[in-house]
């Protein structure tokens, strides 16, 4: 779409510049890095990127692998869940509905409805107040840099997902642990951790 709007003389942005520039990030700063000297153009491309998106996402968004699997074990704890996102709320909603997690999510929280959207935390910090939990008793998963700085800022645990980004990128931004997919062991040994916890918090009380 880029090139299509000549965009850098017509030279096609790699790998490197999307994750710099692009992922992850909310579209007013995509806007305001991409066309610094016309921020109506770069809100117009990043309008005309998202609804690009919906269509594309509309016949095929594959689940990543173990999704199932980990929202079972949070539904089968009885945890309180929100998805928080720097996309925009139709983008969410669609993949919430595609992914078939509609009644999974108790709250949809988006960067664009905050005071600030990610990296700062205030998204994260609404999900926590309308949920009524503590940070203490809560945990992220994230597949971005600006995502994880964010929830790291809120003061919770993330677990990152490198599914999109490289893992020296993200690990920049200091989460918990990186991992491959919701199937990695490393995420399950940490889960079986937790229950271990809290079993033995069981048996003490």
């Amino acid at each position: 779409m880029l090139l299509e709007i000549g965009f850098n003389n017509g030279v096609p942005i790699d790998e490197e510049f999307f994750i710099k520039n692009i992922a992850g990030r909310h579209n007013d700063d995509i806007a305001a890095t991409l066309f610094p000297d016309d921020l109506p153009m770069g809100e117009k491309f990043c309008e005309d990127k998202e609804a690009m998106f919906r269509r594309l996402a509309s016949d095929k968004l594959p689940p990543i692998n173990g999704l199932y699997k980990l929202t079972k074990w949070i539904e089968d704890h009885g945890l309180k869940k929100a998805a928080v996102t720097n996309a925009p709320r139709p983008n969410a909603e669609l993949m919430i509905s595609k992914l078939g997690l509609k009644d999974f999510f108790d709250v949809v929280i988006v960067g664009s409805e905050c005071e600030h959207a990610k990296p700062y935390p205030d998204p994260y910090l609404k999900a926590l107040e309308l949920l009524k939990v503590s940070k203490d008793h809560t945990f992220i998963c994230e597949d971005s840099a600006s995502g994880i700085r964010a929830g790291v800022a809120a003061g919770m645990p993330v677990v990152g997902l490198t599914t999109r980004n490289p893992e020296n990128v993200l690990m920049e931004a200091n989460p918990t642990m990186l991992v491959k997919d919701y199937e990695d062991p490393k995420l399950w040994s940490a889960l079986e951790e937790l229950d271990k916890k809290g079993d033995s918090l069981k048996t003490a009380a």
